[in-house]
């Protein structure tokens, strides 16, 4: 690793606990004993969580790339990250500015509102499937089909046991884009009732954030202890071995989006994407295009060639070195701090 970035590292905080174990939703997790202006796992300050950020992010478009390239050549693999949280939690902003260090043609993003009439006629699984991301895709969800068992469960669109079969589909449903060779990364954003109360009133302070806001948003909050009941509901039921939870605070915006471009960048590096092989000889197909050039030229031409590898040579170790550090962060067992489970 070169000398700039592993000072770049030191000066960017560190997490004493990977977020693929301080955020992870296990058995006998509990919602409401959650600090949602905490740091599980994090050890740093704001600054020093936005280099880290800046830093990941690097390795994130890399690995991203790699897995869009590998599906050029047939690959099938692909990501899907599920963002949910309450209103204000900050899922726009995973969006833009998560999503936003990686190339956009790699990204596959769909937001799900209010189900329309086809949709109703429909099996609520029904348009979450038309929305899979394709090969060598990173999907996002912003909002999903969790909405049919957290709405649907406080505005009871649905009977108790509607619900609890809905939970069974999910799990059947998420396992089966396991099988087919999806990875899926749940990401719940907890923020604080009064934090969402002071986003809201900022929302109503500025003309431009005017058409983020509705009415319904303040009945929303009237119903505050049922959907953190739900949520709790879905914890326990869904939060499998396979598609796990992770529950991270979302009263600080720059921690949320750090741990969810940790865990994201985790979820690839444990794909370990390669770059395809060509069926012809790169050295042979350069000396082609420098013989088209003129002398003078190519000249500079194949200089700036060693060069440049020279570069990559150094970016790859750097990369072997990130994602290597990410594998074996996320495999630690330790007993770090662990959010909602009273450590």
């Amino acid at each position: 690793m070169s000398k700039k970035n592993t000072e770049a590292r030191e000066h960017a905080g560190t997490w004493t606990t990977a977020p693929g174990i301080a955020l992870h939703v296990r058995d006998g997790f509990q919602i409401a004993p959650v600090a949602t202006g905490s740091t599980p796992g994090w050890h740093g300050d704001k600054k020093a969580g936005k280099a880290a950020m800046k830093e990941r992010g690097k390795l994130l478009a890399e690995l991203q790339e790699r897995l869009y390239a590998e599906a050029r050549q047939g690959g099938e693999r692909r990501v899907l990250l599920v963002v949910q949280g309450m209103d204000t939690a900050g899922k726009g902003g995973i969006c833009r500015h998560v999503l936003g260090m990686v190339d956009p043609q790699g990204v596959h993003l769909r937001s799900f509102g209010v189900p329309t009439a086809e949709e109703l006629s429909h099996d609520f699984l029904w348009r979450i499937r038309r929305a899979l991301p394709p090969a060598g895709m990173i999907g996002v969800f912003d909002r999903s089909h969790y909405e049919d068992v957290l709405v649907g469960k406080v505005d009871e669109l649905a009977t108790p046991a509607e619900i609890e079969a809905r939970y069974e589909k999910i799990n059947e449903f998420e396992r089966e884009l396991v099988d087919a060779g999806y990875t899926l990364v749940k990401v719940a954003l907890l923020i604080g009732y009064e934090e969402q109360g002071l986003r809201l009133l900022r929302r109503l302070a500025r003309r431009d954030k005017h058409w983020k806001y509705s009415p319904s948003d303040v009945e929303a909050r009237a119903q505050w202890p049922a959907y953190m009941d739900a949520y709790q509901a879905m914890f326990e039921r869904t939060s499998t071995e396979y598609a796990p939870w992770y529950a991270v605070p979302a009263d600080r915006k720059w921690f949320a989006r750090l741990a969810v471009t940790e865990l994201l960048a985790q979820a690839l590096a444990r794909l370990a994407p390669r770059w395809p092989e060509v069926r012809w000889d790169p050295r042979a197909q350069a000396e082609q295009v420098l013989a088209t050039m003129p002398r003078h030229t190519a000249q500079l031409s194949a200089d700036e060639l060693r060069q440049e590898a020279e570069e990559v040579a150094a970016e790859s170790e750097d990369y072997r070195n990130g994602v290597e550090m990410l594998i074996t962060r996320d495999s630690r067992k330790d007993a770090g701090e662990r959010v909602g489970n009273g450590q």
